[in-house]
């Protein structure tokens, strides 16, 4: 049985995991600094949980959103990027900032976080690049309910950058290019979807 969420009680927070009790029995599950700021013992949690199993152990890694579970498992079907180093990326960049990475092929964005030198962040671009962004486990994304945040479905892709891209490809532009003029259009300042079409509908004829 592989474990996809955890629901339960925060028994315990170090470095880089924490214990979950859930109906008295405990979960260690690894996770990023970003999500472990966040928390303190005796707080009530859903957190999304990728399960890797090996023949030498069963590791959990716990996420807030499944987007970033998603994208913890997109960036390792990167040749060196193993769970540790996925999870040092997120806990440096978030799904929003890693999109518009890849799409402007901005590869320093990725030696931002530990471990991730040049040559890696640079092969993360080129395998990555023209890609659509990864899917949640049912086809959408859903926020977990940590430390009080409030569950809530978030559309599948990344938000308004996935959905602006999507119009884009619909319109006959291909993937890489949409997505890059997307991202332009999202450092120009625009958020929203129509904005952010309308910006890169811009870049796009240039």
């Amino acid at each position: 049985m592989i474990i996809g969420r955890l629901t339960g009680e925060v028994a315990a927070i170090g470095l880089d995991h924490l214990l979950i009790d859930v109906n008295g029995v405990g979960y260690v599950a690894l996770a990023g600094t970003r999500l472990l700021a966040k928390l303190q013992a005796g707080d009530r949690v859903t957190v999304q949980v990728e399960t890797r199993v090996t023949e030498a152990s069963i590791t959990m890694f716990a996420f807030a959103t499944d987007e970033e579970r998603a994208w913890f498992v997109r960036l390792q079907d990167v040749p060196g990027v193993a769970g540790k180093s996925a999870l040092a990326i997120l806990d440096g960049l978030s799904p929003a900032e890693i999109m518009d990475a890849i799409a402007l092929g901005d590869s320093g964005a990725f030696t931002r976080a530990k471990g991730i030198g040049k040559k890696l962040g640079e092969r993360i671009i080129t395998e990555l690049a023209g890609k659509a962004p990864p899917m949640g486990r049912f086809g959408k994304f859903e926020v977990a309910a940590v430390a009080g945040l409030a569950s809530a479905p978030v559309a599948g892709g990344t938000g308004p950058r996935a959905e602006a891209i999507s119009a884009l490809v619909n319109l006959g532009y291909g993937q890489s290019e949409a997505a890059k003029a997307v991202a332009t259009a999202a450092k120009n300042g625009a958020d929203e979807v129509g904005l952010l079409v309308k910006g890169a509908l811009k870049e796009l004829a240039r």
